[in-house]
């Protein structure tokens, strides 16, 4: 892996501030935490001299950062088909299928995004979580971004955190709502069920906006967007509005026939799976040029024929 090496003189600025404050300042490529680690590694010297975090710093004295980071993702690249809407030097814009689990773990030790990634460019061992600095479940489908260098890494998370980055969904529900509406209820893991999440008091804010955007009889598609990005946000916030996705098996339903409802339209509802939920928009500003970029995926052939299915009724 290719080694890291910069060099800094302290500015009056800095003065009296801590060593990982000042690295910060002076190389923001790289996260505080990810500087104190290398500090602590021996990686940070100051003329020449080993320092601690928390060790100030001063004015002239020259800082020396060679750093040789283990890979951050040690897995074995795997040949798994990537839909790439999106590449250059600094980012990477994928489509997600269904069944496709982002990061391995229980149960899913490998066959996942990550591994795909790795194959598609093994560079990416070296960033946290191979670049991906968000996620979808996994049979939810759409748009994912990675980073692609510590920078836009440490940048994507930035615009994450302070809610700059668009993030537009398809949904289909049960039910029939009069309007769109916007749900601002915590959300964190289920007290009775720690697999599950739960609008809970103690959970994390989430907001959620949604719009109608298609009626059926017994079924709405829905426009929603994300001012937050809690694990299961809209699967949660949908079914807390008495709007279930369809095919969803953790938060929805049996499924809902409408009165008089084809065969079709009953296999169609019977043999979607999956909760009916597509990433359909995806807007973040370039973390190099700070340029606005935006993408749309057009949601996948299941999804299509459960919509045809609902307009024929």
């Amino acid at each position: 892996m290719e080694r890291l090496r910069h060099q800094a003189a302290v500015p009056e600025a800095l003065t009296g501030q801590r060593l990982d404050r000042a690295l910060a300042a002076l190389f923001p490529d790289y996260s505080r935490s990810r500087l104190q680690q290398w500090i602590k590694a021996g990686w940070v010297t100051i003329e020449g001299a080993a320092r601690r975090p928390r060790d100030p710093v001063y004015a002239g004295e020259r800082i020396r950062l060679d750093a040789e980071p283990e890979p951050e993702t040690p897995l074995t690249p795997e040949a798994i088909p990537l839909t790439v809407v999106y590449e250059d030097a600094d980012l990477l814009v994928v489509d997600k299928p269904a069944g496709l689990v982002v990061h391995p773990g229980a149960g899913h030790p490998s066959g996942t995004l990550v591994n795909a990634l790795l194959h598609h460019d093994p560079s990416l061992e070296a960033l946290p979580r191979a670049g991906i600095v968000h996620r979808l479940d996994k049979d939810t489908t759409g748009l994912l971004v990675v980073a692609r260098t510590y920078a836009a890494h440490n940048d994507l998370v930035a615009q994450l955190q302070a809610r700059t980055v668009g993030r537009a969904y398809e949904a289909v529900v049960v039910g029939r709502p009069i309007a769109g509406g916007r749900v601002d209820a915590p959300v964190g893991r289920h007290p009775g069920d720690r697999k599950r999440m739960a609008v809970v008091a103690n959970g994390r804010p989430a907001v959620t906006h949604y719009r109608v955007a298609e009626r059926f009889a017994a079924h709405t598609r829905l426009h929603v967007q994300l001012e937050s990005g809690r694990t299961h946000q809209v699967r949660v916030h949908m079914a807390h509005q008495g709007l279930p996705l369809v095919g969803d098996p953790v938060y929805g339903r049996r499924p809902v026939y409408p009165r008089g409802a084809s065969e079709a339209l009953r296999q169609a509802l019977d043999g979607f799976r999956r909760q009916a939920l597509h990433a359909r928009h995806l807007s973040l500003r370039h973390p190099r040029s700070g340029d606005p970029l935006s993408w749309e995926a057009p949601p996948p052939a299941d999804w299509e024929r459960l919509l045809e299915a609902l307009r024929a009724g």
